[in-house]
């Protein structure tokens, strides 16, 4: 008897554990289909972060979702709106402080590619850091993660996608949801990429303007350059991905007024002044320009390479070096373009405007969808 009641009690705990179990698992799921350009190079995924359906589905609801604030009014699309290539339109951004920031918003865009360190001063090492420092950040979302997930486990849709992408709410898994929404942003539709795969042809003017993107000046062959590429890499229009290779200082600033940048990460002095060379891809439609928004135009950034160029002990050399004439004295810095020049490089950046990216509705706000279904 005694056998048969142990016997009895094991079944019911094991059916027990069974429901629970199966109540819990997280599902099985399937890698997401991306597509980009062989030329965009490798990427590598995190190993406790593969992308799936439903950390995608899940990470899409928290960035337009403005529960992730602590005044329920801002979202992270607050600062990133797709239509502005997920840039906001600010000189610096401003979030439930409304004290403006200290940066500009930055384009979240082919964020697999490129250096390895995230905000314009690099302070984030991994796309999933960079998602959960603005939700804590005093002025920017000021959220206290403990009462988020609360929050968030009071939400059944919520309990739903986080069960089925990760188990549990945690706030490692909210980074990791966002961080995978944000690795979908692939932008590699426009103009520019029409022209690589041969699909088109560029304007007189835009391929003009491809070449002098493309080259660095040399007087000494008469090769006319814009001097782009040496900070924004061909394709991808962004900083090169070795290290700290995509960090730059721009002669934006002299020694009295230059900013930290990178060096508040690194604590590095050949480090101060340089930021995150940011990717050109729909750049016509990020304005305002550079880490603190100072150029309203891409005239004016234009305008700054051909003769704005402030010298500093970190400015970089391959900026100091470019000049289409031959240097006369080592005072004055300047690219020297002509103005049909300046014309050409603009007209080549308008190329790189991606508008099946900027209307993408994979990308779009969820809730907008949800709310016409009712």
């Amino acid at each position: 008897m005694k056998i048969a009641t142990i016997v009895v009690a094991i079944a019911v705990l094991f059916i027990a554990s069974t429901i629970y179990t199966q109540q819990n698992k997280k599902l099985d799921t399937h890698l997401v289909e991306l597509t980009a350009p062989f030329v965009f190079g490798r990427f590598n995924l995190p190993e406790d972060n593969p992308l799936t359906q439903e950390s995608v589905l899940l990470g899409r609801r928290l960035f337009y979702d403005p529960i992730l604030s602590s005044n329920n009014k801002v979202s992270c699309a607050t600062c990133h709106k797709q239509a502005l290539a997920f840039t906001d339109g600010l000189k610096t951004s401003v979030g439930v402080s409304g004290i403006p920031l200290d940066f500009n918003s930055m384009s979240l865009v082919n964020l697999m590619w490129g250096p390895k360190h995230f905000f314009w001063d690099g302070r984030a090492s991994s796309l999933e850091e960079q998602a959960i420092i603005p939700i804590t950040h005093h002025d920017e979302m000021a959220r206290n993660i403990e009462a988020l997930i609360v929050d968030l486990n009071n939400d059944e849709t919520y309990k739903k996608l986080f069960k089925q992408a990760f188990g549990n709410i945690s706030a490692q898994n909210i980074a990791k949801a966002l961080a995978s929404f944000q690795r979908t942003l692939i932008s590699a539709n426009s103009r520019y990429d029409q022209y690589l795969r041969g699909e088109i042809s560029l304007t007189a003017i835009e391929e003009q303007g491809r070449k002098l993107f493309m080259a660095h000046p040399d007087t000494k062959v008469v090769l006319r350059g814009g001097n782009c590429i040496d900070c924004h890499s061909q394709f991808l229009t962004s900083g090169f991905g070795t290290m700290f290779d995509g960090f730059s200082n721009n002669g934006l600033d002299n020694d009295q007024t230059l900013q930290p940048g990178l060096f508040t990460l690194t604590q590095n002095e050949a480090h101060r002044g340089l930021f995150k060379a940011p990717t050109l891809r729909n750049i016509a439609v990020t304005s305002p320009y550079m880490h603190d928004g100072r150029f309203a135009t891409l005239q004016e950034v234009l305008a700054h390479y051909n003769g704005g160029i402030k010298r500093s002990k970190t400015l970089s050399p391959l900026i100091i070096e470019a000049d289409n004439i031959p240097k006369t004295q080592n005072v004055h810095i300047s690219l020297n373009l002509n103005d049909n020049e300046i014309a050409a490089i603009i007209a080549f950046l308008h190329t790189l405007t991606d508008e099946e990216f900027l209307a993408n509705r994979a990308f779009s706000d969820p809730f907008i969808a949800e709310n016409s279904d009712d």
